[in-house]
């Protein structure tokens, strides 16, 4: 057995699957077999993938607490400053960044803004030109 990630080439939605081999995938995917779990297309790509060596040493797979601890309370100062530097649009994010980009007069600030998107939405917003940035965001429970 053999796990590829796919990447569909339409959509850009990357998933994992299983096959008994890559001769398998080969077959399969020349008879129209593989389609995306997202928007169904065939358009379908094996990613690069890197093999996968096992170890005996725990330690060493295992993320550190202490780096988790440190990761997490970076990600949290990081969040503080966005918070308090720039403008929460919440899910009017696409609509707000299409404004300020096109220098809309409906746009309220000349200051960055962060809030939510889909992520169809970033993808249009990036073939415009317009520069966006997936951030990792802790909610308050996780803090």
């Amino acid at each position: 057995m053999i796990k590829y990630k796919l990447n569909c080439k339409k959509c850009q939605n990357i998933f994992d699957s299983w096959f008994a081999s890559s001769r398998e995938f080969e077959k399969l995917k020349k008879m129209g077999l593989i389609n995306c779990s997202k928007c169904n297309s065939l358009n379908i790509e094996k990613s690069i993938m890197s093999p996968r060596i096992s170890s005996n040493l725990k330690s060493k797979r295992q993320f550190p607490i202490a780096k988790k601890d440190e990761v997490k309370s970076k990600i949290q100062k990081f969040q503080k400053y966005i918070e308090k530097n720039f403008d929460y649009v919440g899910k009017n994010f696409a609509y707000e960044a299409r404004s300020i980009h096109y220098n809309n007069k409906k746009s309220k600030t000349k200051k960055g803004i962060y809030g939510n998107a889909s992520d169809e939405d970033i993808k249009e917003l990036k073939e415009e030109g317009i520069e966006t940035a997936h951030i990792p965001w802790l909610k308050d429970q996780e803090n």
